[in-house]
């Protein structure tokens, strides 16, 4: 694979992994930062430092961090305790730490720097694993008084020197090399100084059997050691994985779709190419229109039934007959198709598996296994089963329409399900697909655990207000609010879900005090705001309505509007909510009203309605940052009052007289950024911790976006594990994020489902470009318009090698790597639109599973990646292969007197992962 520094006159350069430990106890809010005299540490700019993040390790608290250096890199550094916005509170005393790398460092290899906080005088350490020891209480003994005059410390060598055992350890990878430094400015130049530790080369904590420094300059005493690394606590774990959505895959058996039993050919494509992770979106079940609106993953018709979508037909039966075979086999030519055929797949698939069950449901349904599947399962199997046969007899699932059955009990329940109604033959088929599903996805989830790969699941946190779980428990859900999220980098108009919120008092009982949050017009009025109509309803006048909708303005007033005067117009009772809105347009499309688009007419009305500056319980409710905010709001109360976010931006705003905009800025700002900060720390530390315990699962959280400044605390303290896209950085003041920068606990990734993939993001933007390349290289030069798989590969080779726990990588941008996998359009591989609430999720891979498993090429490039940033690999059949074939060629080549060292090993060190 070609190097990025072909495009800008380099040559292609190994890269080092610097790992910084040091302990350090601060208090709360503060952080350490490290900083140095090179660009990648801030070039003493402590704002650009490198933050460290914490750990407990027994009763010490442990910062740490990474980046990627070149070898041969040199330079000096300090440690910094800084506030949240990196202002700094205290540095380190005595002079800067100093490191210099060998030029021979092997690519890949990870040299941690164990440093000890300088309270006056430190010492100065790095290695590819380095302990530190700190001695002296006194700066002063460095002043020239006492270093030229009293000490009369003198010296020929370079305390820079680099580590010179580097270039041996590649012949022993179960060895590390460690430098130790000491400075004692006290003693003389030609004392004896020893480090003894609990590994053998260091006397296993003999003095007899310690390791001898040598003096080198300024009061240093220099020692090195190959030791092996087993005799060290273990480095921290990192990974990397795939991700794609379960429909996206493709293979030779599917039917139009991904399917649960694909998952067994990514597992083995991952564990050849070095992945011990998958990635999924949600794979519940969302047929809640019976269409391809269905496709949207994360509007649940049940948090706990499985999507029959990714059914695999051919294995409901080793019985099948030839007529069903022949189906099959013709099904699967007809939905071979470039993207996924939704309502096709779902109407064939349900229509097979009919045939199947048909023949043999008393067996299955009779069987130990099923039944005791049904027992662990039917709290919420039985009311899916009856919800599902309930939406199709009335053919809808808004529940509110099923008469009788609107109200949700458990008698009503019994009987729906009872093996004596005429309609059982139905709940049993529902039964019957969700126990094949279980099955299917078991199998996988079990190949996956014994291939040492991880299945990452995506938990949508919203239900579709039409569901299972509104049906059986409404109390829990706020059906005349919905959740969204404010204007950010994936839609500057923001985004309206549609879901129900939680009604978190109701859930948790105990009122989590969201009143405390609100405005009141009391306090409008104290700071001389008085008209709260103006403020609070849609600031619309006839001359926005001519510039929004042109000739046709007359039109749209006359049917979604009322004129209450001159020239001002509200929404009419039957169009004053989004949803109101979106049907009523439906309706007059339908008569020809309107000759524009459904789609541009919607947006053009929301926009309207969404032109208020305030909310109170009287005027319509805007979606908002979390499905808890909505709680803030008292629909009952018509004197409270809250903000719309991103008030500055509506249209309202800028018609305000000259007192008003100054008030509502501080207003808002103390409102989002004040008064909500102790009370989401507070509600979060009650209920996360209960999600968390409910489960051994490794919980992520997506903390994109604009979000409060306590998420990360708080995270943090959790032990959740954020997440990084580089495209969108969480400082405010870069354009990109630098991955050698980001912390352990995060998981990072060059895009994501909801954004354009990295070949589509780097192709569609020239001044973009130009500016990450101006950043990440330096560079001034004009970068290829084209994502080349060189561009591809430096982008990926960053975040491999960041410090993240975890790097994963949507398949998408890991194609990029070789040429003829680039042929598609690199637009029809994004997964989701954000700004189109109707998006279509359709994506499907053009290239068969099986044939990326045979693309030894493809396989190769990327475990080179990953294998050389030191993370973990899961252990493949090609590498117990090689493994046997280095093993019998270091038999032949051993000396017959047993002597000489094992050849051609993998030139590693500390940076291989156990």
């Amino acid at each position: 694979m070609s190097n990025l520094s072909l495009f800008i006159g380099g040559k292609p350069s190994n890269s080092v992994i610097i790992s910084f430990r040091i302990p350090y106890f601060t208090h709360w809010g503060q952080q350490i930062l490290v900083c140095g005299s090179e660009r990648v540490l801030g070039s003493w700019d402590v704002k650009k430092g490198l933050l460290l993040s914490p750990a407990h390790h027994g009763d010490e608290l442990i910062w740490s961090g990474s980046l990627s250096v070149p070898a041969g890199f040199t330079c000096e550094y300090s440690y910094y305790v800084v506030d949240d916005k990196k202002n700094v509170i205290r540095w380190e005393a005595g002079k800067k730490r100093k490191m210099s790398l060998p030029d021979s460092a092997q690519h890949g290899q990870l040299l941690e720097l164990h440093d000890l906080w300088q309270q006056l005088i430190g010492d100065i350490s790095f290695g590819l694993i380095s302990y530190a020891t700190m001695t002296g209480s006194d700066d002063l003994v460095l002043r020239s008084a006492f270093k030229n005059v009293i000490f009369r410390s003198s010296g020929s060598l370079k305390i820079e020197r680099p580590l010179e055992s580097v270039q041996n350890v590649s012949d022993n990878e179960d060895s590390v090399v460690v430098q130790f430094r000491i400075c004692c400015p006290n003693i003389e130049a030609d004392t004896s100084v020893y480090v003894i530790g609990s590994p053998s080369k260091l006397g296993q904590w003999k003095t007899d059997g310690a390791l001898k420094l040598s003096y080198a300059d300024e009061s240093v005493w220099v020692a090195e050691s190959v030791i092996k690394k087993d005799e060290f606590p273990d480095m921290p774990w990192r990974g990397a994985g795939v991700a794609i959505p379960m429909f996206s895959l493709r293979s030779e058996a599917d039917l139009g779709v991904g399917e649960f039993l694909d998952l067994k050919l990514l597992v083995d494509w991952s564990v050849d190419s070095g992945f011990h992770l998958v990635q999924l979106l949600p794979i519940n079940d969302t047929s809640v229109h019976g269409m391809w609106w269905d496709s949207y993953p994360y509007s649940s018709l049940s948090v706990f039934a499985l999507h029959p979508l990714y059914l695999r037909v051919q294995a409901l039966s080793e019985n099948l007959s030839e007529d069903i075979k022949q189906e099959i086999e013709q099904t699967r030519k007809d939905l071979d198709k470039k993207d996924v055929d939704y309502d096709a797949t779902m109407a064939a698939k349900i229509s097979i598996a009919k045939k199947i069950y048909a023949m043999e449901k008393e067996t299955i349904l009779d069987s130990d296994e099923f039944q005791n599947y049904f027992s662990e399962n039917q709290e919420w199997l039985k009311p899916y089963a009856a919800f599902c046969f309930l939406r199709d007899f009335f053919e809808t699932s808004d529940h509110s329409q099923w008469g009788r059955f609107s109200n949700f009990s458990k008698d009503k329940l019994e009987k729906l399900v009872s093996k004596e109604s005429l309609h059982y033959d139905i709940i049993g088929f529902h039964y019957y697909i969700q126990f094949h599903l279980h099955k299917q996805l078991s199998e996988a989830a079990e190949y996956a655990r014994k291939k040492g790969v991880v299945l990452k699941g995506d938990l949508p946190i919203g239900v579709d207000r039409n569901s299972v779980d509104t049906w059986v428990y409404p109390t829990l859900f706020r059906m005349n609010t919905s959740t969204g999220a404010p204007p950010d980098y994936f839609d500057k108009n923001g985004q309206n879900w549609g879901f129900p919120t939680y009604n978190w008092e109701e859930m948790s009982k105990d009122n989590y005090g969201w009143w405390r949050g609100r405005l009141s017009q009391e306090e409008l009025e104290k700071e001389g705001i008085w008209d709260f109509n103006r403020l609070s309803r849609p600031y619309i006048t006839q001359s926005l309505l001519q510039e929004k909708f042109g000739a046709l303005w007359t039109v749209v007033a006359s049917n979604f509007l009322n004129e209450y005067q001159k020239d001002h117009y509200e929404f009419k009772e039957d169009s004053n909510t989004e949803k109101k809105i979106a049907a009523k347009l439906k309706s007059c499309l339908e008569r020809s009203i309107f000759l524009d688009s459904e789609d541009k007419l919607r947006r053009s009305l929301f926009d309207l309605i969404q032109a208020s500056i305030w909310n109170n319980g009287n005027g319509m409710l805007s979606f908002s940052i979390h499905a808890e905010s909505e709680a803030k709001t008292d629909p009952e109360d018509p004197k409270m009052f809250y903000p719309r976010f991103n008030l500055e931006d509506t249209l309202s705003f800028t018609s305000l007289d000259q007192h008003s905009p100054n008030v509502l800025k501080r207003l808002y700002y103390d409102y989002y950024f004040q008064r909500q900060e102790d009370l989401w720390r507070q509600n979060a530390l009650k209920t996360l911790p209960a999600l968390l315990n409910s489960s051994d699962m490794l919980a992520c959280g997506e903390d994109l976006g604009l979000i409060p400044s306590c998420v990360h605390p708080v995270m943090q303290e959790l032990g959740l594990i954020g997440l990084r896209i580089q495209r969108m950085p969480n400082e405010p003041e870069l354009e990109f994020g630098i991955p050698s920068q980001y912390s352990y606990m995060t998981v990072c990734a060059p895009s994501c489902h909801d954004c354009s993939t990295l070949r589509a993001w780097w192709e569609e933007d020239e001044e973009r470009r130009r500016k990450f390349f101006k950043a990440m290289l330096g560079s001034d030069m004009l970068p290829p318009d084209r994502c080349t798989p060189e561009i591809a590969h430096f982008i990926l080779r960053q975040h491999v090698e960041s410090p993240s726990m975890w790097a994963i990588f949507p398949l998408q941008d890991l194609l990029a790597l070789k040429e003829e996998y680039t042929t598609r359009p690199a637009v029809e591989e994004t997964i989701n639109d954000p700004t189109n609430p109707k998006h279509y999720w359709r994506f499907r891979v053009h290239v068969t599973v099986e044939s990326l498993k045979k693309d030894k090429e493809l396989v190769s490039s990327i475990k080179d990646l990953i294998r050389s940033s030191g993370r973990s690999c899961p252990s493949s059949q090609d590498d117990e292969v090689q493994e046997a074939k280095l093993s019998k060629e270091a038999v032949k080549q051993q000396p017959a007197n047993g002597g000489g060292q094992l050849k051609g090993a993998t030139p590693k060190a500390a940076a291989v992962i156990a």
